[in-house]
Order: structure tokens, then sequence, then C-alpha cells
């Protein structure tokens, strides 16, 4: 039985922090990729990518999730998609993968994943102007991606070290595959 991947999308998401991810866990065997939103209607990307998702965020079974990613975006920022907030409270209740770029990390920070793991976002400041009742300071990292316990982080301009994170996290490729496919896509060169 394949695994279950879940991505969220709204109206404005960045569309290009999961353009590594994607491709790679759609083609794995062990995996199935699963888009959704609110309310399962259509949303336009920050890059004005118009996106039909799978499911609306009622038609989700906790149980089912294996790994949610949430894509950044300037919905974040301003607490518009602080409904989300239950279902990841969820997901780490039942050990779930999180994972979260860029802005998405407010949410994390502002929800106290953070204060006791090892993170990053895109920057200190950043995440101490957004959640103001975030206090895991000594645990921040100036990282491009982090994985500690069961959550991913990392900055908005590094999708790529976002994707191999992911990967390593949930076994999709051994790390001589990952390393490979990171020089490939971060430096535009394959190794065999």
């Amino acid at each position: 039985m394949k695994k279950k991947a879940f991505i969220f999308l709204f109206d404005g998401f960045s569309d290009w922090e999961i353009s590594f991810l994607t491709p790679e866990l759609n083609k794995n065997n062990s995996y199935e990729l699963y888009y959704f939103s609110k309310d399962g209607h259509n949303v336009k990307s920050m890059g004005g990518m118009s996106v039909k998702p799978d499911l609306s965020l009622a038609e989700l079974s906790i149980s089912d999730i294996e790994l949610l990613i949430l894509p950044g975006g300037n919905g974040w920022e301003n607490n518009g998609l602080n409904y989300i907030s239950s279902l990841i409270e969820s997901v780490n209740i039942n050990k779930g993968l999180i994972a979260a770029i860029c802005g998405a990390t407010i949410i994390l920070a502002q929800n106290g994943y953070l204060n006791k793991i090892k993170h990053t976002s895109n920057s200190l400041g950043y995440l101490k102007q957004f959640a103001p009742d975030y206090n895991g300071e000594v645990q921040y990292l100036l990282e491009n991606s982090i994985s500690d316990k069961n959550i991913i982080t990392a900055n908005g301009v590094s999708p790529i070290e976002f994707a191999r994170d992911i990967f390593t996290s949930i076994g999709l490729m051994d790390s001589s595959t990952s390393e490979r496919w990171f020089n490939l896509f971060k430096n535009g060169v394959w190794s065999e």
C-alpha cells in the first residue's frame, strides 16, 4: 500500500518552492501525492498558475497523512491561513512528517513547534516579527533547510535543499542518489 503525501495549496502559494519536490514524489511508486485547499476550489499560485486541488481540507483523513507539505506565500504573514492549525496539530500528534518552507514556518513558530527543535526560516527576525510568542531562538540555525524530529523547515530560497531533506526523511532515495540529484539541480552536475 502506498504512503500518502499531501500538499496544502492556497491563493498566492509559492509555486517554485515545491517545484523540485513534486515530480520526484509523483513518479515514485511508494507515495501517492495529493493537493488540497481549504474548500477544494481552484487556487492561483504567486506565479499566476491556476491549480485545481484534489481535495478540500474537510475531506482529509488525518490517519492518511504521512507527509504534510506547507509551501510559503504571503498568506502566512497576515494569519490568513491559521485555519490549518488544527490539521498541523493532528499530523504532529500522529507523528507524521511536517515540511514547511519560507512563510509556512511562521505557523509552526506561532504554535510552538519550533521552540524545542532545530529549525530555520527566512531569518530569525522574520519569525519574531510574524510570531511574537515564538521563543525558540536558541534552536534557530542559519541554514538552508533543517530536519529535526518530524519537522523540516527551510528558507524560501532553498527549495532544492528542502526537497532533499524530505527525500532523505522519507527514504525516497538512498543517500548516494539523493546527493547526485542535489548536485544535478543545485550545481548542474550529474555524477555516475
